[in-house]
């Protein structure tokens, strides 16, 4: 492969495979409402903050780090009093109990208003107003979590022009030149010192992890699975470690826990599905750390690969799309070949493929076991040349087909499944329309 290749798919990778802390779209809200309290520059007499459908989905029922609290009103205080724009998705990295209390008391003496905008042109989309004296200043995020489009100070009343924003640069036509064959060749081929970075993500979602399993975190899956009836069980192997491991890092971060973990495409639960499975299976089964190193490589770059047509956000579960990573990466570390991680990917597609998402939660590490479990099955039949064929289902002969054939369904067919996901959530104790 060509270097200017190669530099191409660093770059892709090192925009995509950051550190977040907390859930990436409450932390998005609060990035959002941190950047137009800065152009504003004084303390919001009130916050109006808009959201499309599945922002507001994914941030409804998760823990907001350091607060022991859930949902948007919390994130949306601490993104105006103490979050720092420059920070990213760590926007809430200098959250004390002081600040907490501090945006507790905004909440009851301020009034933030938190709606859906109907007609957001994109799935992922923040529109913040903050308004004080007199004046308004606004941010509008969109396309991608760190992606601001509009953040013009104005008189108060004005409206952004936030519509005529364009997708986000990594959504373009130009990065879709990526098949599963490029990732396999650049993933196998790049020299070491240019890919290494990518162990950083072993690093964090490890001491995620290890740091979940001394403490009591959402479910407590990843504990209950590590101890003696976890193990009664499913044993002490490879498999149930992976499971134990992937699903406690899971726990911290839905729970809120101030633990950074390094995220995948806007999502911190795929940075860990991408990244935990393909590390222990490593660990307990000897490979080399170079070995580890590609399969890292492999499984985030064929997540990214993935999410392309995707999208950020959709009514398919993201954990489908980390876990069929994490399998090529567990085939690979097999000593599988291009030929065996397609069928990894097809095994796959025929299994996960309608697995819905309901919002960002502690029981996302339920979600997170199936996938790590679906992943290891489809990398053990893979590496046997077993897979499913193209007399089923959406699978096709072509592995990037079937890839297509996952993102039309998550894509278009379940654009009325996430609305009414919604409408459930939203509408919970009623009865149904």
């Amino acid at each position: 492969m060509e270097k200017e290749q190669r530099q191409k798919l660093i770059a892709l990778l090192k925009r995509e495979v950051v550190p977040a802390i907390g859930c990436t779209e409450p932390m998005a809200v609060a990035l959002c409402a941190a950047r137009a309290a800065e152009k504003l520059g004084t303390r919001p007499e009130s916050i109006e903050v808009l959201l499309s459908a599945n922002i507001l989905k994914n941030a409804m029922g998760v823990g907001i780090p350091g607060t022991g609290m859930v949902g948007l009103p919390i994130a949306v205080a601490l993104g105006a009093l103490i979050g720092k724009s420059a920070y990213g998705l760590e926007v809430l990295r200098d959250n004390t109990p002081e600040a907490t209390a501090e945006a507790k008391a905004y909440m009851e003496s301020h009034t933030i208003g938190i709606a859906l905008k109907s007609d957001a042109p994109d799935n992922l989309y923040i529109e913040v107003h903050v308004h004080a004296g007199g004046r308004e200043a606004s941010a509008v995020i969109a396309y991608a979590h760190t992606r601001f489009i509009d953040e013009e100070q104005s008189p108060a009343g004005a409206a952004p022009d936030s519509c005529e924003a364009q997708p986000d640069a990594s959504d373009t036509d130009d990065d879709r030149w990526l098949s599963l064959r490029l990732v396999y060749e650049f993933a196998t081929t790049a020299p070491i010192e240019e890919i290494n970075f990518i162990n950083e993500a072993r690093r964090l979602n490890l001491h995620a992890a290890e740091e979940a399993l001394k403490g009591n975190y959402g479910h407590n899956l990843g504990k209950t699975l590590s101890r003696p009836l976890g193990r009664g069980i499913l044993g002490e192997s490879i498999f149930s470690h992976m499971l134990s491991v992937t699903s406690a890092a899971c726990d911290a971060r839905m729970a809120g826990a101030m633990i950074p973990v390094m995220s995948n495409s806007g999502s911190g639960n795929q940075g860990i599905a991408a990244t935990l499975p393909v590390v222990i299976y490593a660990r307990d089964n000897h490979n080399t750390d170079e070995e580890l190193t590609r399969a890292l490589v492999m499984s985030h770059l064929t997540a990214i690969y993935i999410k392309q047509s995707l999208g950020r956000l959709s009514a398919l579960c993201g954990c489908v799309v980390a876990c069929t990573g994490s399998s090529c990466g567990i085939t690979y570390l097999m000593g599988g070949n291009f030929q065996q991680m397609a069928y990894a990917v097809k095994n796959m597609i025929a299994n996960l493929a309608g697995m819905v998402c309901d919002g960002a939660k502690p029981s996302c590490a339920l979600k997170l076991c199936s996938g790590v479990s679906t992943a290891s099955l489809s990398a053990m039949l893979a590496i046997q040349n077993r897979f499913v064929t193209a007399a089923e289902g959406l699978i096709e002969d072509d592995v990037d087909r079937c890839i297509r054939n996952l993102t039309r369904i998550g894509h278009d067919g379940m654009k009325e499944t996430d609305r009414l996901v919604l409408d459930i959530m939203t509408h919970k104790g009623t009865c149904p329309h």
